[in-house]
């Protein structure tokens, strides 16, 4: 049987987080309001600030890596695998190291997207250097940075690996549809979850939103993209491709539900502690989370709604004036052979963006490939969208709407 995935906090890591099982995806978020209204608040101002966007002939990056072979990696808490005997380890950064000659620093120093957003957009609206070679931000945040004409373009030539055994359903993305600014690290999707030993059986957001017995015991993101994702799932829209009116008719189903009381609060990654002990009884949740949860207690359950999932990507991006692009590239290469993949999948328990890396977990953990929430088959990607793309000023009002809706 498959041992739970192991949560061990780097020095970095147990900077910002403390609680059971916190993964990476909007790390304690919505934990304190007032942080999220200032990171939103700050990052959407910025948004439209003349001056910010780059171009490659106006911001030149040169790449040192023909002679310098160390490599910056900024990625979230908990999102590569760990030495079972050394915390400290990572054995497939090892290998890499040992492979390729290239001396990798690996930072575990992103905890929020807009968080990280607000400490690198200076230097990347100026044209400076961040001191990083990679960096892992999620695919809407990847959207605005190449939107702004932050990212490096990558060779896609020298990335054999990414071209051959990157998911079907990740490819052709209308933010990047070649994949010449961003490369997935992993996936998730965004669903509900409840736990069995103090409530029954969830099925759909409307029930969260409605069910008398729930009331005042369910969380819900704040993340908007995730929330009003599965609101216009439930409303019978499509996620990807809504008109504003669809928008707000989301909202409204929100702020019902926000004011009859139903909703306790708004969170990150924070909901899962409060799942695991039965503080509340069901809750909007990330599939990596729950895998997590239910690996200590099988009462503890992820549910596709009727309506359907968001579906989401953590990417690889190399911004503007790192000096080390083809040792990224490497990287990035190393990381789509399927036999690398699994081993990273076994430990972080999210959606593997490599094809085969399925057929190699199962030589050595049969459980693990069987597990459609690590490696989705038909029944689930049929019912997953991703959110659309949104211009500046669209994004600028929605989150505004949004963050008023939440309290934030």
């Amino acid at each position: 049987m498959r041992k739970p995935p192991r949560a061990p906090l780097s020095p970095e890591a147990s900077a910002v987080i403390s609680a059971f099982t916190v993964s990476r995806r909007t790390l304690m978020r919505g934990t304190l309001a007032s942080s999220a209204l200032v990171a939103a608040g700050g990052v959407l101002t910025a948004c439209g600030t003349q001056g910010q966007t780059q171009t490659a002939e106006g911001c030149v990056s040169e790449d040192l890596s023909a002679t310098e072979k160390t490599l910056s990696f900024s990625n979230w808490p908990l999102y590569l695998d760990v030495d079972a005997q050394d915390e400290s380890k990572h054995p497939t950064l090892d290998a890499f190291t040992a492979q390729t000659g290239i001396a990798v620093t690996y930072t575990e120093d992103i905890n929020d997207n807009n968080e990280f957003f607000g400490k690198v957009q200076n230097q990347l609206a100026g044209c400076q250097p961040t001191n990083r070679d990679v960096m892992v931000l999620t695919d809407w945040m990847g959207a605005r940075l190449i939107r702004l004409g932050w990212l490096q373009k990558l060779d896609v030539a020298k990335m054999p690996n990414v071209q051959a055994n990157l998911l079907s359903s990740l490819r052709n993305r209308a933010f990047d549809p070649a994949g010449e600014y961003s490369v997935p690290w992993q996936g998730g999707l965004s669903g509900l979850a409840y736990n069995a030993a103090v409530t029954g059986e969830i099925r759909t957001v409307d029930e969260l939103l409605t069910r008398a017995d729930l009331k005042g015991r369910v969380t819900a993101f704040a993340e908007m993209r995730d929330t009003i994702g599965l609101l216009l799932q439930s409303n019978g829209h499509d996620p990807s491709n809504f008109t504003a009116a669809q928008f707000d008719d989301a909202l409204a189903k929100l702020q019902k539900a926000v004011d009859s009381g139903q909703i306790r609060r708004f969170t990150g990654n924070d909901y899962a502690t409060e799942l695991a002990g039965g503080d509340i009884a069901a809750c909007m949740a990330w599939s990596g989370d729950v895998i997590q949860l239910s690996a200590e207690d099988e009462k503890v359950r992820f549910v596709i709604p009727e309506s359907g999932v968001i579906q989401y990507s953590d990417d690889m991006m190399v911004p503007n004036k790192a000096t080390h692009k083809a040792n990224a590239e490497a990287l990035m290469n190393y990381y789509y052979d399927p036999a690398v993949a699994a081993e990273v999948a076994a430990y972080v328990n999210y959606i593997c963006p490599v094809e085969g890396a399925r057929a190699e977990a199962e030589k050595t953990d049969p459980e693990l490939a069987a597990n459609t929430l690590i490696f989705p088959d038909e029944t689930v990607t049929s019912k997953a969208k991703g959110f659309m793309a949104l211009d500046e000023a669209t994004e600028k009002a929605y989150e505004q709407k949004f963050q008023a809706v939440i309290g934030a």
